[in-house]
């Protein structure tokens, strides 16, 4: 299965690129890569791979710019964005630059698989979009949205990130611990207070009255409860 999967690596340091590329080739999948962000657009177009791994700073051309001019030239694969800090992520709109999801460096190359495998899944298993549904809402994971009232609600990447954890987790007991852990990554230099303020931003979203919570419910000294009746 994943032996038809292409991923194009896009990174400056090549060391790390070297390694990413021997691992991901040792897993199976087809392997493409570029270390100049200049010519890293015109590969992309070029070989149109499944899966794009792209370092958020390259010389040349920025990640976020190439991001975004291949979006407006109609690559609709994933992109994933490498980035050096977990706070920068908060700088990745998803809509505003069509980055799926994002990778924290160092990262460990055990997670970096198993993220990709968990978007592969996706693009075998179906050619649709996945729908979470929950209350009269409709959460869209792959486009970072949500439908509410029949309007649609973006979603930044942790925002994202956060609700389809939940989703997947419905009624169970989630420590903030976990939470954080699965939002930004093994090297998280973020702390529980930046978490609650996301908390709060997707509350306003998906809640009626976000200051009492019906779907996204505090336990009171261990983190969150998601109740989607």
């Amino acid at each position: 299965m994943s032996k038809e999967i292409k991923i194009a690596i896009i990174e400056d340091d090549e060391n790390l690129r070297f390694l990413v590329a021997h691992r991901l080739s040792g897993e199976g999948y087809q392997v493409i890569e570029c270390g100049n962000g200049e010519e890293a657009e015109a590969l992309i177009l070029n070989e149109q791979p499944d899966i794009v791994l792209l370092d958020w700073m390259l010389p040349g051309k920025q990640g976020s710019e190439i991001c975004t001019s291949l979006r407006e030239k109609g690559f609709e694969k994933i992109i994933i964005m490498m980035t050096a800090k977990a706070q920068d992520v908060d700088k990745i709109d998803a809509y505003q630059f069509g980055v799926s999801d994002y990778v924290t460096k160092p990262f460990n190359m055990d997670v970096l698989v198993a993220l990709l495998e968990n978007k592969v899944n996706f693009i075998v298993s179906s050619n649709k979009t996945d729908v979470n549904k929950f209350g009269d809402m409709e959460h869209i994971p792959n486009i970072h949205s949500l439908v509410k009232d029949g309007k649609k609600i973006e979603l930044t990447i942790l925002e994202n990130r956060i609700l389809l954890y939940f989703l997947q987790n419905v009624n169970k007991v989630i420590k903030r611990e976990e939470l954080m852990m699965v939002v930004w990554g093994y090297n998280s230099d973020v702390n529980t207070r930046t978490l609650d303020m996301h908390i709060v931003r997707l509350r306003k979203k998906i809640e009626d009255n976000p200051d009492t919570p019906h779907y996204l419910q505090t336990v009171r000294g261990i983190g969150y409860r998601f109740v989607a009746e």
